[in-house]
């Protein structure tokens, strides 16, 4: 008789949207804080698991939906980013991939939804000066944003 074996742990492959728009003066990105674990009261992009059968940038869209309300429209990846979760003995207990997904906007303004604590919007100027637990790569992410956005204005 075999005993049944768990497959090895795989990375997790997940989706962000960055949402830039410019407004007052400044432009802006949608930032959540998380409302529960992993990340709980940091803030970062909204953003979730990628589906079965779903590519990454319709993920990203979704999720954006989920967890503000707003409607944006996926335009191209921007970057991937890596999250290594690790224990306090520097074991990896999780692992993510995570697709930077640049998004237009179309309608809505940010209402916290689904796992999100609280949903606005930020300006990208001075984003780490700002008083926010944010999560890695988060500022890094949100310029490089405003500047393809600006390219694809111009």
């Amino acid at each position: 008789m075999s005993i049944p074996h768990s497959p090895p742990p795989r990375p997790v492959l997940g989706a962000i949207a960055v949402v830039c728009r410019h407004f007052d003066g400044a432009d802006h990105v949608i930032l959540v804080q998380r409302g529960r674990e992993p990340n709980a009261g940091w803030w970062g992009f909204p953003g979730g698991h990628v589906e079965m059968g779903e590519t990454a940038l319709q993920a990203a869209a979704r999720e954006l939906q989920e967890e503000t309300g707003v409607i944006a429209e996926p335009l191209e990846y921007l970057t991937n980013v890596d999250v290594l979760a690790r224990s306090a003995d520097g074991a990896v207990q999780r692992q993510y991939l995570l697709t930077v997904v640049l998004c237009e906007y179309v309608s809505g303004e940010p209402v916290p939804d689904d796992d999100a604590e609280q949903a606005e919007w930020v300006p990208i100027a001075g984003i780490e000066t700002r008083g926010l637990q944010l999560l890695d790569q988060v500022a890094d992410a949100a310029r490089l944003a405003q500047a393809r956005c600006r390219e694809l204005t111009r």
